[in-house]
């Protein structure tokens, strides 16, 4: 994602609409190359390709605000950012990804996954036990130290689709281990339709 700004500044935007967490990777604050942003900007102003706040320690503090957010605006300007190179014409470009919702149903509960815009693409799933906290309030501890109970499952049947729900019940899964108190674990993200 690439934002121009000058000294009057513009907002840095990311809008999730939904599909998923924002989680910052890199960040620039400069310019790195003469054509992005470069428009109706004079020729001496975007000379400089070596102009760099790389992800630099405080370009990732003022951009850590995003994390986990559905969306976010930062100002992309020198007092937010400090100006790396005077003169010099800036953009930021920052890469990010976004991260999948994880939803929890404890044993005899139903999971229930919801995109506002777009359809499900489930990423994992797992119907057991991998820790001994989860669902674990009111359970009898021979009932959770089993962590090694798994049945990674397909849950591709949910994908396609703007919302489901699905129990989970050693009936749909089968009994992984007898015995343990299970849940089931689902990550999955909100994509466009014919990204799948």
């Amino acid at each position: 994602y690439l934002l121009f700004t000058d000294d009057n500044g513009s907002v840095f935007i990311i809008n999730t609409m939904s599909w998923g967490l924002i989680k910052v990777i890199k960040a620039n604050y400069g310019r790195t190359d003469r054509t992005t942003c470069a428009r109706s900007v004079p020729a001496h102003q975007t000379s400089n390709m070596n102009c760099f706040r790389r992800t630099s320690l405080h370009t990732i503090t003022c951009l850590s605000r995003c994390d986990g957010r559905k969306s976010c605006s930062v100002p992309a300007v020198n007092s937010v950012f400090s100006d790396p190179c005077a003169g010099t014409y800036k953009y930021l470009d920052v890469d990010y990804v976004l991260e999948a919702k994880r939803t929890v149903a404890c044993e005899g509960k139903s999971v229930s996954l919801r995109c506002v815009l777009g359809l499900i693409k489930v990423i994992k799933a797992n119907y057991g036990r991998t820790d001994r906290t989860t669902c674990a309030r009111s359970v009898p501890a021979h009932q959770t130290s089993n962590m090694n109970c798994f049945r990674r499952t397909s849950l591709h049947t949910m994908s396609t689709r703007k919302s489901c729900s699905v129990p989970a019940v050693n009936s749909v899964f089968s009994d992984p281990c007898a015995g343990t108190y299970k849940y089931l674990d689902v990550d999955y993200v909100c994509v466009r339709k014919g990204t799948f």
